[in-house]
């Protein structure tokens, strides 16, 4: 299984060491389990700000009075 080499600094993974042994995890299971929940994050955040760019007129006719007078659009 293909794997990563990681540097920290002894602050930076006295901080995870603690973080991993709160969750209950390994260092390396906490590291990554965290890494592939951010890389969801951001895909989920990609999706959800191009469908609201591609609705944002709906919502609008929707809620007319909360649409602001001009255009918007998510920026990620």
């Amino acid at each position: 299984m293909p794997a990563l080499n990681i540097e920290y600094t002894e602050h930076e993974l006295a901080a995870i060491r603690e973080a991993a042994a709160a969750d209950g995890k390994s260092v390396k299971a906490y590291v990554h389990d965290l890494s592939v929940r951010e890389q969801q994050r951001r895909t989920f955040v990609n999706h959800a700000v191009t469908f609201w760019n591609e609705h944002v007129a709906e919502f609008d006719a929707a809620f007319p009075e909360d649409a602001p007078g001009a255009k918007r659009t998510a920026v990620v």
